[in-house]
C-alpha cells in the first residue's frame, strides 16, 4: 500500500485498493500448508472474491501492485479477470522480501484479454523513495 501511494503521488494517478471480500488477517503464514495464503496459492483455480469491482473506463494505463507470494496473490488474478483490460497497458509492480518478479507477469497475462499490452514490471522495496519510483516510471515507454 505504501509503494502504491508513492506511485500515485509521483504519477498523479488514482488509487484503487484490491481488497478481498473476506479480509486477510492472520492467515498468511506461508510456512503453514493450511493457512489461507498457502491453500490459495496451491490451487491455480482459486479466485478469492473481491470486495469491490474496478471500473477502468477512461484509463489507458493501469499499474497493478501486489506482494509476491510465490507469485502474485490469487486475488490479483481475480482483479484482472474482473475488469476489461482490452487495449489497455498493464504495468505490474511488486514488493517482496527477496524474490524477483519471476514468472509472475507470464501468469498474470493469461488473466487478461489477448489485446492487453503488458510491461515487464518491476519489483521495488515497499519503502522505495519518490525519486526511485519517479526514475522507474520515467524509464517506461508509455
Amino acid at each position: 500500500a505504501r509503494l502504491a501511494k508513492t506511485l500515485a503521488d509521483v504519477t498523479g494517478g488514482d488509487l484503487f485498493e484490491i481488497r478481498p471480500q473476506t479480509a486477510y488477517l492472520r492467515d498468511l503464514d506461508w510456512n503453514n500448508a493450511k493457512s489461507r495464503s498457502s491453500v490459495e496459492m496451491n490451487d491455480p483455480k482459486s479466485r478469492p472474491a473481491m470486495a469491490e469491482t474496478p471500473r477502468l473506463a477512461g484509463y489507458d494505463t493501469v499499474f497493478v501492485g501486489f506482494p509476491i507470494w510465490w507469485i502474485s496473490a490469487r486475488i490479483i488474478q481475480t482483479f484482472l479477470e474482473s475488469a476489461d483490460f482490452s487495449g489497455k497497458t498493464v504495468i505490474p509492480f511488486a514488493t517482496s522480501g527477496g524474490s524477483g518478479m519471476g514468472k509472475t507477469v507470464e501468469l498474470l497475462r493469461s488473466s487478461c484479454a489477448p489485446d492487453t499490452r503488458w510491461n515487464e514490471g518491476k519489483r521495488l522495496s515497499s519503502h522505495a523513495s519518490a525519486q526511485e519510483v519517479s526514475a522507474w516510471t520515467k524509464s517506461l515507454s508509455l
